[in-house]
């Protein structure tokens, strides 16, 4: 009950102070701009974000968040609680009514068969999907009617939000994906590029990597939105031409995560054609250790999988020193000014879920020498450490991003100083991001020995996120490199840490265990090395109203609210 009045807050969607709307698609066009150009309009076969937020507008869940972290309806007139008897006492089931006369894009019914549907398409057993994490605990889903959908968990569920909630898991139209299960999901191609939803958008054009071009769908729920009749969703470049076009030209409205040095913006900004919306949430810039061998003497197949561990990155005190040789404050300092703040935590927040976890932040230069001399790494003529004939030799990667390269460079930097040879690869954060199971560059299939990136969770709950790294979330050829745990971790006792929180009520306890599942899986065993937790920055024209920053969902999440300042 006291998790249920924390995650509900109020149940209601963020006040708006929003102008009368003549019509549906009275504003004409909006522009927005992500530079990393989304690959593919289906969640559920990339976890990359810039996918995940393009096809929010397209796609929807039951429910979603607000900016202020609370469950707010969408295609439900009310969300299910106990107090309302859609979540039943023992907490084992959750209950949702569809509103009545729901329409998908193409005119046709929406249904509680669509979502048995979507359950059924991600939990596949012939197929791989980015975002399992949410489906975990279900028994069954069932179509009680049309309008209803009963949701059972094996075990009594605290948090029943994560199913159909948020932007990570939408539901997919049975008719149009139904002959898409499992190994066919990646085959249909125009059925990811052109998905029918419900959101206040439909997809007119996709090209991959590129541009989407989507016009108002006509059978959106609210007559009266959106105010946009077209939008055009760019993609590619980098984050400092994503901000000139709009905070400089004015050529676009809205662009989305400006990952650039604090000066820089503040340059953009003196231009005066728009402004920026910075908020804290879960996002973390991190490296994330490869539990597993990359090297591309394995046969493909059997490269970064469990069948080969690492053959240094297995030792703790190896993957210790790497992180005790940085500097977080500096990075923070280069990189985000007053829109970073260092971290040795992977769950940043809510404050309640943070771990007190700072032993990383002071660099130890010398105890990490220290640490790699006990484990027998011993400093060569050339200054690089070596181990049974091995040099102690690393493949970092990241996407191409000003900010990403900057701390790639004093990284490498810093690791050469304890011994350790670097060689940086930056890749296009489209392709890397992209989840293509034929690429050999995707985070997904993680051919690097680290590798930097950041995303956070929907919510404040952190569950379904911790529960990303157990050992069946591992991606790989029998699931098409789909799976969120990137580093491959696996130890049986975290598993059993997150059965245990999965099945966990009081906020205090959910809290504790909260924190000891971040701890794992950093300051005791350093597979994941925070950096910097990361305030969101985006920008948008001052001619565009009703832009709400919500990090606790998309960042498009209320894109039906926006409108054109008169």
């Amino acid at each position: 009950m006291k998790l249920r009045t924390a995650l509900m807050g109020a149940c209601a969607s963020a006040a708006m102070a929003l102008p009368a709307l003549a019509e549906r698609g009275a504003d004409g066009h909006v522009n927005i701009i992500y530079w990393q150009a989304p690959s593919i309009l289906n969640p559920y076969l990339s976890s990359g974000t810039k996918d995940v937020e393009s096809s929010s507008m397209i796609l929807e869940g039951l429910a979603g968040f607000n900016e202020k972290g609370e469950v707010i309806p969408r295609l439900v007139d009310e969300v299910p609680t106990v107090e309302n008897g859609g979540v039943s006492a023992d907490l084992t089931t959750i209950t949702w009514v569809l509103s009545e006369g729901l329409l998908w894009s193409d005119g046709t019914p929406v249904t509680s068969a669509d979502a048995v549907f979507t359950y059924e398409y991600c939990t596949h057993p012939e197929g791989g999907c980015a975002q399992a994490a949410r489906y975990d605990g279900i028994a069954s889903v069932e179509a009680v009617d049309d309008r209803t959908i009963k949701i059972t968990f094996d075990a009594p569920k605290p948090n029943p939000y994560q199913a159909f909630v948020g932007g990570t898991s939408p539901l997919l139209q049975k008719a149009q994906f139904e002959n898409c299960l499992g190994a066919a999901a990646p085959q249909c191609t125009e059925a990811n590029f052109g998905p029918i939803g419900t959101g206040p958008f439909r997809v007119t054009e996709f090209r991959p990597n590129d541009v989407i071009q989507m016009e108002a769908n006509p059978n959106y729920r609210d007559p009266a939105k959106p105010a946009f009749a077209t939008v055009t969703f760019k993609g590619g470049g980098d984050a400092a031409a994503a901000g000139r076009a709009v905070l400089e030209t004015g050529e676009f409205d809205y662009a989305w995560n400006l990952q650039l040095a604090p000066d820089v913006i503040a340059g953009m900004l003196a231009a005066g054609k728009g402004q920026t919306v910075i908020g804290f949430g879960t996002l973390v810039e991190r490296i994330e250790m490869n539990m597993t061998d990359p090297s591309p003497n394995l046969p493909e197949g059997e490269r970064s999988t469990t069948a080969h561990p690492h053959p240094f990155l297995s030792d703790i005190r190896v993957r210790q020193a790497l992180s005790m040789a940085i500097d977080r404050a500096l990075l923070v300092e280069i990189g985000y000014g007053q829109a970073g703040r260092p971290t040795c935590n992977l769950v940043p927040a809510p404050e309640m879920f943070a771990s007190d976890n700072t032993g990383c932040l002071t660099q130890d230069l010398e105890g990490a020498k220290a640490l790699l001399e006990e484990a027998g790494w011993t400093v060569g003529g050339d200054g690089i450490r070596t181990k049974d004939g091995m040099r102690l030799s690393i493949l970092y990667q990241t996407s191409t991003n000003a900010v990403r390269q900057d701390f790639q460079a004093l990284i490498k930097q810093w690791w050469n100083e304890i011994g350790v040879e670097v060689e940086l690869k930056n890749i296009d954060a489209s392709v890397f991001f992209g989840g293509d199971p034929g690429s050999p560059d995707t985070f997904q299939k993680f051919y690097a020995d680290v590798e930097m990136y950041a995303n956070n969770f929907d919510g404040t709950d952190p569950e379904p996120y911790l529960a990303q790294y157990t050992c069946d979330k591992t991606p790989g050829p029998t699931n098409g490199w789909q799976g969120e745990n990137i580093n491959r971790f696996c130890d049986p006792a975290y598993d059993e840490l997150i059965k245990e929180l999965g099945q966990t009520g009081v906020m205090e306890e959910r809290a504790a265990l909260a924190k000891r599942l971040n701890d794992m899986l950093t300051k005791d065993s350093f597979v994941v090395v925070p950096l910097v937790d990361r305030g969101r920055i985006s920008a948008h024209s001052n001619s565009l109203g009703g832009v709400v920053l919500n990090t606790w969902d998309t960042e498009l999440w209320n894109v039906a609210d926006w409108y054109r300042v008169k």
